[in-house]
């Protein structure tokens, strides 16, 4: 007796003449991990490379040992920003009466006082120039932009803050061993610590 080959076909979903909405984001069935939606299109993120990974947890790690009560560090959640935009920042800091349930899965990007992403190869456009634009557009008051440097592949943290007047962000300092701000709350990270994760 022989078994009958089996025949594994993927299903891609057919895109909207219009593109895709934060609704479809939200419930087409079957959709990889960490989709996101940019410009009405989906898309698909790689595996996470361990810099990636073990970056996250020193950041939301730091982040959350000053963070004020009135305030919430969350990873990998999408932020809804318009119809046809709902990205997902590495990290990101909301008001705290934004979290309304264990079941949430997005925050609306006026709920979001700090975005953050850590840059992988496969989304380098993406997270230095395509979200960063969308994220001040939304008015989203601080962007953290994260990479890995140097021969001992450290990470930097490039911080931004939004201007009023112009509505775009503005460089406010590059950080290689401590991040230290006093906005949008007192934060302390040493990036040195990334060796022992």
């Amino acid at each position: 007796m022989t078994a009958e080959p089996v025949e594994h076909r993927v299903q891609w979903p057919v895109p909207p003449q219009d593109g895709y909405t934060v609704d479809d984001l939200f419930t087409l069935p079957d959709l990889p991990p960490h989709t996101e939606l940019i410009d009405g299109s989906l898309v698909f993120v790689s595996p996470q490379r361990d810099f990636h990974s073990v970056v996250i947890d020193l950041l939301a790690n730091g982040l959350r040992s000053t963070v004020p009560p009135e305030l919430r560090v969350r990873r990998e959640m999408t932020v809804v920003i318009d119809r046809r935009n709902g990205p997902e920042p590495d990290l990101v800091v909301v008001r705290t009466e934004a979290v309304q349930n264990r079941d949430q899965t997005f925050y609306r990007a006026a709920d979001v006082l700090l975005a953050v992403e850590v840059v992988s190869p496969d989304s380098e456009s993406r997270d230095r120039d395509t979200k960063p634009r969308k994220y001040a557009a939304a008015g989203i008051p601080h962007f953290w932009l994260v990479e890995m440097a140097g021969e001992d592949d450290h990470p930097v943290v490039q911080v931004y803050e939004r201007g009023e007047a112009t509505g775009t962000y503005a460089l406010t300092g590059i950080h290689h061993e401590q991040v230290k701000l006093t906005v949008p709350y007192g934060i302390g990270i040493d990036l040195t610590a990334v060796d022992q994760l």
